[in-house]
């Protein structure tokens, strides 16, 4: 299946010359007296890595024949991620190469989007924000209020952050997964 440039969403699957990519950002160009241009941000699905490709702007996108599935992660057995999908119970294991970096924001419970293509499982999907426990952080002394201070802070997953000062181990906290940066309390 083809689209055109007006039909491109965040995340969605593309072949580029035989390769699969997610699309992270784009932009449509249209400079006085000059063809459109497409610029891309995208990953490669299995190596992880992120390019910008400029393609001609009227050119069709051909979609990948991926499949999303969402799963809850379990647990991590030695270099193996544990997860289990929503629908059917079914457990997939997937290995530390596809978790990536990504890994850091892996918490018991969470519910993630897994990539398939043809039942092979490719990459995860995060979603935009994501709950994490506070495991350790040093304590906030008393008044010191300063607006905007900042502590660090690790998280279960192993994570670490720059926190506000009123925030204590064990706390549920809001945290960015394109940045890993703190959003507030849960």
């Amino acid at each position: 299946m083809t689209i055109s440039s007006g039909e491109i969403k965040r995340n969605m699957t593309i072949l580029l010359q035989d390769e699969i990519y997610q699309i992270l950002e784009w932009q449509h160009r249209q400079a006085p007296k000059a063809p459109p241009t497409l610029t891309l941000k995208l990953r490669h699905i299995q190596s992880g890595n992120v390019y910008e490709k400029k393609v001609p702007g009227n050119q069709k996108l051909q979609l990948a024949p991926t499949e999303n599935r969402e799963a809850q992660y379990l647990y991590q057995d030695k270099d193996l991620y544990v997860f289990m999908d929503n629908e059917n119970f079914e457990q997939y294991e997937l290995t530390n190469e596809l978790i990536g970096d990504s890994s850091k924001f892996l918490s018991e419970g969470n519910n993630i989007s897994i990539i398939f293509l043809e039942s092979n499982p490719l990459a995860i999907e995060l979603p935009s924000s994501i709950i994490m426990t506070i495991e350790s952080t040093d304590i906030g002394l008393k008044g010191d209020t300063q607006s905007g201070a900042t502590k660090p802070a690790t998280t279960t997953s192993g994570l670490t952050l720059q926190v506000p000062l009123f925030i204590d181990s064990g706390e549920k906290i809001n945290v960015s997964t394109s940045d890993g940066s703190y959003l507030g309390r849960s």
